[in-house]
């Protein structure tokens, strides 16, 4: 034995330490089991979360016994190992281990939840979904303690992550009360509550509502014309030029919708008097799709997709490319350009952003660009509501859902009702959204990056306990490999006899034929 293992311990294949459970039925047979899906366990701290009845479900199962283990084999990345306290079902997606007279599953649940072993079972498949088998998991070589002292390392482990959990729980429900707050601050802003001192300050130069709506649609109706005369010119221009080049896009006429329906205006907020409800349609002479060319890994300007829209803001990583000069003539952003997420999950649709012009873009298909007026709205403030959950409520109602994905085309972005004001009070609320988001988001990160820290921890405790540094080793153990050695011998012996059984068969089925 390597004189570096600590006190008793061996080292050992998976597969000649643990056999999984093939035992497979139907949820209609247990209609009352628990029903344990990937979903229910969370991710790296082996919790259950929850449990459905197996009346609910159709597909075969697996079955599994209190303190059995389950580890997921869907995603391996996402480090999914419980160890329920009841008999229950699981979906197909969990390898189910048993306890064994070598391992014990209060150990065997820690041992699989170790950073090494999710890395080896993350690189054995490559996908989008990649799912591993037991017959891939079975060379991975584990440290075995004695069985004596596997217990009192799973006892220090589960004391010492109860107390890292309640921690975590706590940075979470801050996290929460903090997306909470954030949400009900944008419910006060798009109110009118955020400004209510700052209208009385400024209630000489604020314009009724009536006056608000009449400069909205004449500004609105006067960028027409100027789009359309400009158009004009350019038609004339491309004429000249014996019609090369593309043709000028006539631009199109602007959505007639003139008021927000009466049963979406029952659902909305009573706004301030110089406020109003209106369709966003009234603040664009027309949206705008992205670019659905095909972009590269590479070249001379990025192409913003929905996955760089994180918390209302642009993330600049992952990105992709285009060296198209059309594309990039087209879809370039301008600073202040509001876009639109139109196809993501049920969850993200409908997220936006502001470009801030600080790199050029482009913008792919799956956004869209609003060409808000810029006196009419103010860009932040187009954001923050189209993130807020008054807008996600609405974009709710209007989504259309296919298979793992919603959305919301264009002209049922421009049925959104939005909370019209003076573009100066727009100015007003988003200064004080920007700087309190400002100290949310410094708050978030913390949050994040305690939590981080709390998972790197818990991985360092691990790679104590399974180098045998958690707890002290105990010399009247029985080592590991006595016990393992055992077992291959019987193994061994089960083995012969089984190949003493079959040739016996085999030669009495030899005379019968003789005979």
């Amino acid at each position: 034995m390597d004189k570096k293992l600590p006190i008793g311990w061996t080292i050992a294949r998976l597969s000649e330490v643990i056999s999984p459970r093939t035992e497979r039925v139907h949820p209609s047979d247990h209609p009352d089991a628990r029903f344990l899906r990937m979903d229910h366990i969370e991710r790296d701290s082996t919790r259950i979360l929850g449990w459905i009845s197996a009346s609910s479900m159709k597909s075969a199962a697996v079955r599994f016994y209190s303190r059995d283990v389950l580890y997921g084999s869907l995603n391996p990345y996402l480090n999914k190992v419980a160890r329920p306290h009841f008999d229950g079902l699981s979906s197909a997606e969990f390898i189910v281990f048993p306890d064994t007279d070598v391992i014990h599953s209060s150990f065997l649940k820690h041992r699989l939840n170790a950073a090494d072993f999710v890395r080896y079972a993350s690189n054995l498949n490559e996908g989008d979904r990649p799912r591993v088998k037991f017959g891939q998991l079975a060379e991975f070589q584990v440290l075995i303690p004695p069985r004596a002292e596997q217990l009192r390392i799973a006892a220090k482990l589960d004391a010492l992550f109860s107390e890292l959990d309640k921690g975590v729980d706590f940075l979470k429900k801050a996290n929460a009360q903090l997306r909470d707050f954030r949400q009900t601050l944008l419910r006060y802003a798009f109110e009118g509550k955020l400004t209510k001192q700052w209208r009385k300050e400024n209630k000489d130069s604020l314009e009724m509502s009536e006056q608000l709506v009449a400069r909205i649609k004449q500004e609105r109706d006067a960028t027409y014309k100027q789009k359309l005369h400009h158009w004009k010119v350019a038609r004339i221009a491309w004429k000249d030029r014996g019609n090369h080049g593309g043709m000028p896009n006539k631009p199109k006429r602007p959505s007639t919708t003139t008021e927000v329906p009466h049963d979406v205006l029952q659902t909305l907020s009573i706004l301030a008097d110089s406020w109003v409800w209106g369709p966003l349609a009234w603040m664009t002479c027309g949206v705008e799709y992205g670019t659905a060319a095909k972009s590269e890994p590479s070249g001379e300007v990025p192409v913003l997709r929905m996955g760089n829209i994180r918390d209302g803001m642009f993330d600049w990583s992952d990105l992709v490319y285009t060296s198209d000069e059309r594309e990039i003539q087209k879809y370039s952003l301008h600073d202040g350009d509001v876009l639109f997420n139109r196809t993501n999950s049920p969850e993200l649709v409908g997220k936006s952003a502001v470009y801030r012009g600080t790199k050029r873009a482009l913008f792919a298909g799956y956004l869209i660009r609003i060409n808000h007026l810029r006196s009419v709205v103010q860009s932040d403030y187009l954001s923050f509501f189209l993130n807020s959950d008054v807008a996600r409520q609405y974009g709710r109602t209007v989504k259309t859902d296919g298979v793992n994905q919603s959305n919301i085309s264009g002209s049922k972005l421009l049925s959104y009702p939005f909370p019209f004001c003076s573009i100066e009070e727009q100015c007003e609320i988003s200064r004080i959204l920007n700087k309190v988001s400002s100290f949310v988001e410094a708050m978030e990160n913390d949050i994040v990056t305690q939590i981080d820290l709390a998972t790197s921890l818990r991985q360092a405790i691990l790679e104590s306990a399974f180098s045998g540094r958690l707890v002290a080793q105990d010399p009247s153990d029985e080592p590991a490999s006595v016990l393992l050695g055992r077992i291959r011998s019987e193994r061994e012996q089960a083995t012969t006899h089984r190949s003493s059984r079959n040739k016996r068969l085999r030669q009495a089925t030899r005379q019968r034929d003789d005979r």
